[in-house]
């Protein structure tokens, strides 16, 4: 095998390829990447047995051939070749070795047996559909912080994307929950997706798959079966297997009688929060929020610290309430508002309280309250 392949191209293409390989594995060849060259084509391979990557991209492709190299490694020699260097990748098939050259720069990895790799086995994907980038990106970006950590809890571990029934009609759903906060997103259902199984994206197969979704214009292909989740762009496919368990009935959770109005400029709440808990001791300790007619006081009190205290001006009309929040979900859940205002819906100190952007019911967020 002998490639020619420009820097940046080359460094895009195992930058993605290293990040699904684990760090730490027992079984050396999935420390590698799968370095395929046929035509003009190059294509980079990664797995961790439960998701697999394929990049290609284009380069000189003098000698068709395959190895596969250690990910990281390689990363982190392209990454440090200088901007604008042509890379030639060399393996004769014999020495075990991949030659690894760029100007004066001159490199020797070892090599494993490329008919080692584990490749996925294909599935039959039950349905097929496009979305745009920015889509896609809106739905798991929104979802993924109220992902569970939880491994006892293994089927909150992930995005639960699915077709659901909304006001409008049938629309696209994803939600994610950890037991103390929910968020739940829709988009209109892309053509084709109707017949869509719902499925559990793991948390690891979101982080990856939010790297395809950087171009909003860009179509990406989406192919899902029970088993498995494809997510392709024209030039990466990333596949993965889904959680094998059943999401809870997350709609019980959701409030629908919470009648008391809170409106604010969630940019402000934010930072007024982060302010205000800067002095709690841990960053798990309540907030308390005293709701009064167009005026929300937000307070920390932490007898081994010391106390904190500040007045927003806010859009409120019913009656006093008083009420905590761990200060990290509250942070999180208002930073995922993009228009200025927040609503906030309540009813009591101690049930679930919504939120959600301005009129906007396609993005609802739930978040449990605290004792204080």
């Amino acid at each position: 095998m002998k490639i020619s392949i420009e820097r940046a191209d080359l460094l895009k293409a195992v930058a993605q390829a290293q990040s699904v390989v684990e760090r730490r594995n027992t079984i050396p060849i999935l420390a590698n990447v799968l370095i395929e060259a046929e035509g003009e084509t190059v294509s980079f391979r990664a797995t961790d047995l439960d998701i697999e990557v394929v990049d290609k991209i284009t380069g000189q492709v003098e000698r068709a051939g395959a190895t596969t190299v250690s990910a990281v490694m390689l990363h982190e020699i392209v990454r440090k070749l200088p901007d604008g260097a042509l890379v030639q990748l060399t393996d004769d098939g014999t020495s075990g070795r991949l030659t690894i050259e760029a100007g004066r720069s001159n490199f020797s990895l070892a090599t494993l047996p490329k008919e080692d790799f584990p490749v996925m086995a294909s599935s039959e994907y039950a349905a097929n559909f496009s979305a745009k980038a920015d889509v896609l990106r809106r739905l798991f970006d929104k979802t993924k912080f109220a992902i569970s950590t939880e491994e006892t809890r293994y089927y909150l571990n992930g995005v639960y994307m699915h077709v659901a029934d909304a006001e409008g009609g049938k629309v696209l759903r994803c939600v994610a929950t950890d037991g103390h906060r929910l968020a739940r997103v829709d988009a209109d259902l892309p053509e084709g997706a109707a017949d869509m199984v719902g499925v559990i994206v793991p948390r690891k197969t979101v982080n990856e798959m939010r790297k395809l979704l950087e171009d909003d214009d860009v179509q990406i292909a989406v192919s899902v079966s029970e088993t498995k989740v494809r997510f392709a762009t024209p030039g990466i496919t990333l596949t993965s297997k889904v959680i094998d368990g059943t999401f809870p009935d997350y709609t019980r959770v959701i409030p629908t009688g919470n009648t008391k109005k809170l409106e604010v400029d969630a940019a402000e709440f934010a930072k007024a929060v982060d302010r205000v808990a800067t002095v709690s001791s841990e960053r798990s300790r309540a907030v308390k929020l005293s709701l009064d007619e167009d005026r929300l006081i937000l307070s920390v009190n932490a007898p081994d610290s010391g106390a904190a205290e500040e007045e927003l001006a806010v859009a409120y009309g019913d009656e006093p309430l008083e009420i905590g929040f761990n200060a990290k979900y509250l942070l999180e859940i208002a930073s995922q508002v993009d228009r200025e205002n927040a609503v906030f819906m309540f009813n009591s100190a101690g049930d679930p309280t919504l939120m959600r952007e301005g009129n906007d019911t396609s993005a609802v967020y739930v978040v449990m309250p605290m004792r204080v």
